[in-house]
């Protein structure tokens, strides 16, 4: 596949082009482009473009960019706005595989010699006898001189390689090998027996903490063998013994593992020959930034090391493949904050207004996979994994817009939550609906499959016919708080129905109070179970023909109305599921038993609905993405 690179230089003079598009027939016009082409070109079939760039510098509105098979490495920045009856579209050829790429290559390797590690060894001490000492005798270390930024970010043959770093967490990034903190620890000290490098090898290091909900990175003062100093006490929830993982890096002496590297001062070492491989860096945040277009359509198109964002209104992205949108390693420093604005300034970004994202798949994200801020954006039928690898308040979609729609979207194998609302007051209401969302908290211990939060009126929004299930659990430390839909420090006026659960640790739905209210939120026909949390105030509230026990319900006078709701005793007779099939046989106690609530109980066949989120008779909705 031709690889074109996109040098800064080149997108300036394109932007500023006095280029004159070439003359056009009257209404829209398709121009062409081919990784082979020529800017100077007329952008014709026969005389294609060699940069989607181009393309966006002469298009009007009515007019479609049609790429050719190849990868193209630059940011496209459209100069005009279609409009609601005449689009800009931005699409693959048919039966083309076009790939906009975020990265650079690395070249210039060779191979780390016995001189060169005496070399190291003589400004770093702690090299001799060190894994990476033995790796550099195996022949296994490479170098190349390349200058990279702050938080590189490294690719094999479209592999991300992490970073060395204590302990080696292999390459799967929301599921590592972890290390605990030991008895003793505090907010300052790390103690852990097992780490057992000298007195000051960590010196100057990254430390990577996470506990509870929040995850935080610092620098280490001192260290010895089982012991790490904080330069500055951990903030936001802090650490404990036992219940934080935390992880090491910013030291050569690691390098000793497949699929990691080191980079400092200009020197770029890799673990394994990188002969007859593509060894890239990350050289750009944005493949398309339609922070200023309207009306623009984007189709077909694969997206590697780099994502998209729009500010503009009525943009379309579709049948998108999106890899590895955003990265970063480094968190705000201890004490200062709880890395709420990460999950809120990543992944695929709709801003603006009536943006919709659709048809897609979207993997690998150090953050949130989707980002719906501004109003009426809209995710539809994706398929989206393998995001917030960091663990932090990131989401596979997080929602802090007004008006948003999430609907029939797969989401797996998040390290926080599948989805997330958080927002304060004065909002439209959301809707989450017919998702399938499942592995969530693979790299926290206080998530959900749907998190809302926090004290906030949210307006009505809604939470219906999703599956919520299976929470991903951190080996050997103890979860705080997973359920399939979790309404975390006083939410109010939610509404959840039809929604079903399974293999959450605090059943489907949970409500956590915030000074111990946690009023007008309706919780109808859930399979699964509700657990109530710190509740002691909650008028208006109504929990009602569910199916699976109401957990700490609050003492008389609290205003909560709780009935019709069948408990985990009893069993609801379901047809099948094992194979996830949730609708009642004939027999079932759920018949007949439930209390009316138009657009709730709707569609069954029997005098009086049915408890739970399937009417017996009625139709067998399935969710998550279609395609």
């Amino acid at each position: 596949m031709a690889v074109r690179r996109w040098s800064a230089a080149l997108a300036v003079s394109l932007l500023a082009s006095p280029v004159v598009a070439p003359a056009q027939a009257a209404g829209p016009t398709t121009y062409y482009v081919a990784p082979a082409g020529d800017d100077s070109a007329a952008g014709t079939s026969t005389a294609p473009f060699q940069h989607i760039q181009r393309c966006a510098t002469v298009m009007v509105a009515g007019d479609t960019c049609e790429i050719r098979s190849g990868t193209y490495h630059e940011t496209v920045v459209p100069a005009a706005s279609g409009t609601s009856s005449a689009p800009i579209t931005y699409q693959a050829a048919a039966g083309a595989t076009v790939r906009v790429d975020g990265t650079e290559p690395v070249t210039g390797f060779a191979k780390v010699t016995a001189a060169d590690l005496a070399s190291l060894e003589a400004s770093d001490a702690y090299l001799a006898g060190s894994d990476f000492a033995t790796a550099v005798g195996q022949g296994q270390i490479y170098r190349a001189n390349v200058t990279l930024g702050a938080d590189p970010q490294i690719f094999v043959d479209d592999q991300m390689y992490i970073q060395a770093q204590w302990p080696y967490p292999g390459l799967d990034l929301i599921n590592p090998t972890i290390e605990r903190t030991q008895t003793g620890t505090t907010n300052t000290t790390i103690v852990d027996a097992n780490q057992s490098r000298p007195a000051g090898y960590w010196n100057g290091a990254t430390v990577l903490m996470s506990y509870w909900y929040a995850s935080q990175t610092g620098t280490v003062a001192s260290s010895s063998p089982g012991s790490i100093t904080l330069n500055a006490a951990a903030g936001c929830a802090g650490i404990n013994a036992g219940d934080t993982r935390y992880a090491l890096w910013g030291k050569l002496g690691e390098l000793a593992h497949p699929g990691e590297w080191f980079y400092n001062a200009g020197a770029l070492y890799l673990y394994g020959d990188p002969a007859g491989h593509a060894v890239r860096a990350k050289a750009r945040d944005l493949a398309f930034n339609l922070t200023s277009a309207s009306y623009t359509t984007v189709r077909n198109l694969d997206i590697f090391g780099a994502t998209l964002k729009t500010s503009g209104t009525n943009n379309l992205f579709d049948g998108l493949d999106a890899r590895y949108l955003t990265h970063y390693t480094q968190l705000t420093a201890p004490g200062t904050s709880c890395n709420v604005s990460v999950g809120v300034s990543t992944g695929l970004q709709l801003r603006g207004s009536n943006n919709v994202l659709q048809n897609s798949t979207i993997a690998y994200s150090a953050g949130s996979g989707v980002l719906l801020a501004g109003t009426n954006n809209r995710v539809d039928n994706n398929k989206i994994s393998y995001v917030d690898y960091m663990g932090t308040y990131a989401s596979g979609i997080a929602v802090t817009g007004s008006g948003a729609t999430v609907t029939r979207n797969t989401v797996t194998d998040v390290g926080r939550a599948d989805v997330s609302l958080v927002w304060g007051n004065g909002f439209s209401p959301s809707t989450i609906s017919y998702n399938d969302l499942s592995g969530y908290d693979h790299l926290s211990t206080d998530g959900a499959a749907v998190y809302l939060c926090c004290g906030s009126d949210m307006a009505g929004t809604t939470v219906h016919h999703n599956w919520l299930h299976d929470a991903a659990n951190l080996p050997g430390i103890n979860a705080f708080a997973e359920a399939g839909a979790y309404a975390d420090n006083g939410q109010s006026n939610l509404v959840f129905h039809n929604n079903v659960g399974w293999g959450n640790l605090h059943h489907t739905i949970m409500l956590h109070g915030l000074n111990g209210a946690s009023p007008n939120n309706l919780v109808y026909n859930n399979d699964g179970g509700v657990y109530l949390l710190g509740i002691t105030s909650a008028s208006g509230t109504q929990i009602v023909n569910n199916l699976g026990d109401v957990a700490n319900p609050p003492a008389a006078g609290s205003g909560i109305t709780i009935s019709n709701n069948l408990p985990a005793s009893t069993d609801p007779q379901y047809v099948d599921p094992a194979g996830l099939d949730y609708r009642l046989r004939a027999t079932s106690p759920a018949r007949n038993a439930a209390t009316p609530i138009a657009g709730v109980t709707d569609g069954s066949t029997d005098p009086v609905p049915s408890l739970g989120a399937y009417q017996y008779g009625g139709t067998f909705w399935i969710p998550g993405a279609t395609w």
